[in-house]
């Protein structure tokens, strides 16, 4: 059992689709109500209908939509339009898992990181409430719980040979395979799994620091 304590953030994959969102409704309102008349619109040459985005595609019998497809069109600003923030979702699924991340930096280069559990009491509340209490800044967190694996060091390409002599599938040799497949993968960041120097801890509890200060917090109207 060991103890962190470090400068870390929270980070969940479905709060950033979520926010995009949101802003992507906020620029469609703004552009409807006549503020951004002069954004170019995304779509050209559409009727109004088609210039004010695609409808966030709605759950099937095949199973939920998709983080990303929350996000509708919208006119560019600042260089961030609907495609360019759902393709950041995309690669947020990918690069961490949706859920609940305690991600610790103690310094540069080196990430700890905590999946959260859901049901288990750490911070089990709704994505949006969690980040509208903590933030996304770096604050500082202490994790205690156990090493649950570190980052490969493993350089070399996985040998995806798994056959025995009479041509028959190795079920071992497969899964060790695709295992290996699975390392390389995240070695280079783009599966949620420790990345070298960093690794990753099984919590056990999770808590963040508060800093103590003698200075009274005071209130006042401005004269």
């Amino acid at each position: 059992m060991i103890r962190i304590t470090a400068m870390g953030s929270l980070f969940d994959t479905r709060y950033a689709a979520s926010a995009f969102s949101a802003f992507g409704s906020v620029v469609m309102g703004l552009n409807d109500l006549g503020y951004m008349q002069t954004v170019k619109p995304a779509i050209q040459g559409k009727s109004r209908q088609g210039q004010q985005g695609r409808t966030p595609k709605q759950k099937t019998a095949d199973g939920p939509v998709a983080l990303e497809d929350s996000i509708p069109d919208f006119p560019d600003i600042g260089g961030a339009d609907g495609k360019t923030l759902r393709a950041f979702v995309k690669v947020s699924k990918g690069v961490f898992a949706p859920g609940l991340h305690v991600n610790l930096t103690p310094v540069e280069g080196v990430l700890i990181n905590s999946r959260l559990q859901e049901g288990r009491q750490y911070l089990d509340s709704e994505s949006d409430i969690l980040f509208a209490r903590y933030g996304t800044e770096r604050q500082e967190w202490t994790v205690v719980g156990s090493i649950g694996s570190y980052g490969t060091e493993e350089t070399s390409l996985p040998n995806m040979e798994f056959h025995n002599a009479d041509g028959a599938v190795n079920r071992a040799k497969f899964a060790d395979s695709m295992n290996a497949q699975m390392r390389n993968l995240g070695r280079l960041g783009f599966i949620d799994l420790p990345q070298q120097p960093g690794f990753s801890l099984i919590p056990f509890a999770v808590y963040r620091s508060i800093p103590r200060s003698g200075a009274a917090a005071v209130t006042r109207r401005p004269d």
